[in-house]
């Protein structure tokens, strides 16, 4: 693969609910693409620590905690409501109770770039309901987009948060990156 040097674009968004085993290891179900991304931010969580002694700083260290998101997209898809936020259908429509339960997912998407795109996988995120914007229209349309925040943690069973393809990615793992997600273990290099 070629070294990219810059990221721009945003596409492939897709999602992938997951199922806790009892060792505490995590089963994904298959990828589901959402379309319609608009953007994406996402913003390293956790506190810097310092420690003091002999009049300076004797210990420093920052805690990583994930990555808070917010991803928007066109408008949220019918199974996305149904599979990550909890919504039931009902009279042909949805319904969201207070009660409702949500389902964590791992968030896969690409970005672009002058060389190959690169291919990034979010492990366990914890996905909040969307806020509704509407507005009346003027002498032009202007789409809002829905926005849904998210906060990627580490999995408890390996720590894991993030993963993204690289120049050593293995082409076949490359290209068949949206199919199942790609779990963090050693791959032998030639």
């Amino acid at each position: 693969m070629t070294k990219n040097r810059v990221l721009y674009g945003l596409t492939n968004v897709h999602y992938a609910t997951y199922k806790r085993e009892a060792d505490g290891t995590y089963k994904y179900d298959a990828p589901v693409r959402v379309e319609g991304a608009v953007s994406l931010e996402m913003s390293p969580t956790g506190d810097p620590m310092s420690y003091f002694a002999d009049n300076g700083v004797y210990f420093s260290r920052n805690s990583n905690t994930g990555y808070e998101g917010a991803l928007t997209i066109a408008m949220i898809t019918d199974q996305f409501r149904t599979d990550v936020l909890g919504e039931k259908m009902v009279n042909g429509g949805f319904l969201e109770t207070s009660d409702a339960k949500g389902k964590d997912v791992a968030i896969m998407f690409e970005i672009d770039g002058d060389a190959q795109a690169t291919r990034f996988i979010y492990y366990d995120c914890t996905v909040a309901r969307p806020s509704q914007t509407a507005n009346t229209t003027s002498e032009s349309i202007e789409i809002e987009g829905q926005e849904l925040t998210f906060k990627a943690k580490p999995r408890t069973s390996d720590k894991a948060i993030r993963w993204n393809t690289g120049e050593a990615t293995p082409e076949t793992m490359y290209n068949d990156f949206f199919k199942a997600v790609v779990e963090p273990v050693d791959i032998p290099t030639p």
